[in-house]
């Protein structure tokens, strides 16, 4: 995938895993991979700038399996900030699809 698409979306496929559970972040890894490729690399400094922002927040939590993870879970901003993702993401792809398809028929 191209890396400047990849990038425009990020901020909102990752809201969106959170705004249904909160997740920690090889688990936000895990599950963002399945949409586009990304690695830790991406996705640790985009949740810092998110809570940073206060779209997100953290806590800790005990784990069966070793240390405590930070979890992330949206805010009421954050839920706001993903409203306003949703809505330009589907206005913007939805003019460039039609875009494409104009261009396509007029070959």
């Amino acid at each position: 995938m191209n890396t400047q698409f990849k990038k425009g979306v990020l901020d909102l496929i990752v809201l969106l895993v959170i705004s249904k559970e909160d997740k920690y972040g090889y688990q936000l890894v895990s599950e963002v991979g399945k949409i586009v490729d990304v690695n830790e690399g991406t996705i640790y400094p985009l949740l810092k700038r998110l809570t940073n922002d206060k779209y997100c927040e953290t806590y800790l939590e005990q784990s069966a399996e070793g240390p405590a993870r930070k979890y992330y879970k949206i805010t009421t901003a954050g839920r706001i900030y993903l409203e306003v993702l949703t809505k330009e993401w589907l206005d913007f792809s939805g003019i460039v699809n039609n875009f494409i398809k104009e261009m396509q028929n007029n070959d």
